[in-house]
This record gives C-alpha cells, sequence and structure tokens, in this order.
C-alpha cells in the first residue's frame, strides 16, 4: 500500500509500508529516484549513519544494536518497518512509527511530506514517551544518476569541512579540508546544507536543510546519494543529541528543482 501526492507536474509515492520511503519523485513524468525496494528516499531514525560495532553509550549503560551491516549498525530501524498514515491531502501527508524493541526506548517519530509544483519538504520529529535517549534523523535519497535523456548528473556543493574517517568508514573525531571525490563521507556546512545535482538539459535540484552535517555518496554507477542528517556517523557515540520530554529531535530538508529544458 502507498500514498500518492501530486502538485502541477510533480508526483510523489510514499510507500510507508516499506518503511516510509520516497520510492518514486516524477518530474514532468521523469522519474528521479532509483527504483528498487531497498532505494528510493528512505528516512534514516533513530541514527544516521553506521553506529561503531553496534554500540553505544547512554551514561554508564553500554547498549548493543543488531549488526544489519556487520560489523555495524547503520541507518536505523526506520527503513525496515511499516509506517502508520495519520494525514493524508491532495499535497501533504503524515505518517508515524513507534519506536520498540530492539531500540532500548519507547517512542514515536513523525514523517510529514509536503509536495508543491516546484518542492517536496520532509520533515521528521522524535519523541520520546518517557525516559530520554540520545537518537539522530536524517535521509538518504539514491538520485539517478542519469535520467535518460543525456549527460550524467553533476554534483556542486561547497563544504566547510570532511570528517576525516578510519578504513572503517567511521569518522576518527578529526575535521579535514574537503577531498576530491568519489566519496561515502561526511561533509560539515555551517550555514546548513546546500547541494545541488545539475541533469544537463534537463532539471536543476538543490537540497537544503537547516542542518550541519551531509553525507555525500557517488561510488555507484547508477545514483548520487546526498543524506542531510542531525549528526555525523556514529554520533550516538561522538556526538549525542538528547531526545527529551520537553525536547524532542526535529529535522527537515527541502528539494526544490528548475527545469531546464
Amino acid at each position: 500500500m502507498s500514498t500518492q501526492l501530486s502538485a502541477g507536474g510533480a508526483e510523489v509515492t510514499v510507500d510507508h509500508e516499506n518503511g516510509c520511503r520516497i520510492s518514486s519523485l516524477r518530474i514532468d513524468g521523469t522519474e528521479l529516484l532509483r527504483q528498487g525496494e531497498h532505494f528510493g528516499a528512505f528516512p534514516m531514525v533513530p541514527w544516521c549513519g553506521r553506529t561503531a560495532n553496534g554500540r553505544f553509550r547512554d551514561g554508564g549503560v553500554l547498549h548493543q544494536l543488531p549488526l544489519n551491516h556487520p560489523p555495524h549498525a547503520i541507518h536505523g530501524f526506520g527503513r525496515d518497518h511499516p509506517w502508520r498514515k495519520v494525514r493524508h491531502g491532495d499535497g501533504d501527508a503524515a505518517f508515524v512509527y513507534d519506536l520498540a524493541d530492539p531500540w532500548p526506548w519507547a517512542g514515536r517519530v513523525t514523517q510529514t511530506v509536503e509536495l508543491t509544483a516546484e518542492s517536496l519538504t520532509l520533515s521528521m520529529g522524535v519523541e520520546t514517551y518517557g525516559d530520554s535517549f540520545p537518537a539522530q534523523a536524517g535521509w538518504h535519497p539514491w538520485f539517478r544518476r542519469n535520467l535518460g535523456t543525456g549527460e550524467d548528473a553533476r554534483l556542486d556543493f561547497q563544504a566547510d569541512w570532511q570528517e576525516e574517517r578510519d578504513a572503517d568508514h567511521i569518522p576518527t573525531g578529526h575535521r579535514v579540508d574537503p577531498k576530491p571525490g568519489p566519496w561515502d563521507d561526511c561533509f560539515g556546512m555551517q550555514n546548513g546544507v546546500d547541494v545541488t545535482l545539475t541533469w544537463p538539459g534537463a532539471l536543476e535540484l538543490k537540497v537544503r536543510s537547516r542542518e550541519e552535517w551531509v553525507v555525500i555518496y557517488d561510488e555507484q554507477p547508477e545514483a548520487l546519494c546526498v543524506e542531510p542528517q542531525s549528526g555525523p556517523p556514529n554520533g550516538l557515540n561522538s556526538l549525542p543529541r538528547l531526545v527529551t520530554p520537553v525536547d524532542p529531535l526535529e529535522i527537515s530538508t527541502t528539494w526544490t528543482w528548475r527545469r531546464l529544458a
């Protein structure tokens, strides 16, 4: 079961039974997202990227997550579970997912999707039902490298730093000057995420967020990933963001497009 949104020449499909991922984003009939059960654009929650060895501490307590990408835990649980639809209009919808075992705390995640003729805004909120806990949230879109209409997409961004990572793709805690790709790397943008994808002669798409962190992944020939998130990979250990009863975690990203043809 999926939810359809439309506005102008834009169409979005939300597969809330499959991790509440955006399974399709079509502009004037052209699909922008890589297709497949594990692709599209999925929410990463309650953590983003890799958590080293699936372990993190909350105070003096050591927690072990399932190793879904051995030897690490990656991208959270939200993408693997059905979400419930709680609102659906012509151009907007909202969905919820309840955090439960094997996540150590009870809570709720809400994702809203808002579509206009020129933009898509995704928002996510993480709330606790009781005890405070560390968490992260973000999105992992797989944009098609080639739309079948000409040249491959160009990727343009200006980062203030790059998170140095070890051979196991875990940030070391050091910030370095941005390096040339190919990338499977986290970058910092102190004024907010701002990345442009351009399919020459077809479409320009900007990915923006108020958050400082974005992972860029372009090591596969089929797709480019631009992943705005609330902290760096392994952030449950290195930069925990505490969700409390009075202070939920809230994050959003807006994608805007401009036709070039």
